[in-house]
């Protein structure tokens, strides 16, 4: 059974609807999610939100927050995570933000994510550095890490 697979089982068990918030991997999270049959009941929705003016009028990012932190921030994240929770339906809710590639600067270099998973008790966020793998490598790299956030999320852990 595939990540996804077991992320929406372990959903569905819980009676708990999931979103996504997703800037540099584009959808691709919600894309892994609903590649499994059945997923509609589990899976409310995804937003993608690329620019700064998406991410605050399609989850409620505060303009501070971009220009404290910037996009690519745990900040950024967690209000990402936030924003798509509480504008859906779901219960639990991971975001992604970062530098795919190629570029990126000595502050924020290529292959740096932030992540988020807001729950209705709790929100957590983590950055991983991938390093400059290639915009196509850090994306997968990101939907994997995402979807193993929400599996442990879903898990308790």
């Amino acid at each position: 059974m595939s990540v996804a697979a077991r992320i929406l089982e372990a959903a569905r068990t819980r009676g708990m609807m999931i979103a996504t918030a997703e800037s540099c991997t584009g959808g691709l999270v919600a894309g892994a999610l609903t590649e499994v049959p059945g997923s509609s009941d589990v899976f409310d929705r995804g937003f993608v939100t690329y620019s700064n003016a998406a991410k605050q009028q399609m989850l409620g990012v505060s303009a501070e927050t971009l220009s404290r932190f910037g996009a690519v921030s745990e900040e950024t994240a967690r209000e990402m995570a936030n924003g798509a929770r509480t504008r859906s339906e779901a219960a639990l809710a991971v975001a992604i933000t970062g530098i795919a590639g190629p570029g990126g600067s000595d502050h924020k270099p290529e292959g740096r994510v932030c992540f988020a998973v807001s729950s209705v008790t709790v929100t957590q966020s983590e950055t991983v550095e991938f390093g400059p793998l290639g915009r196509e490598q850090v994306r997968a790299a990101s939907v994997a890490h995402a979807l193993s956030l929400l599996e442990r999320a879903l898990n308790g852990a």
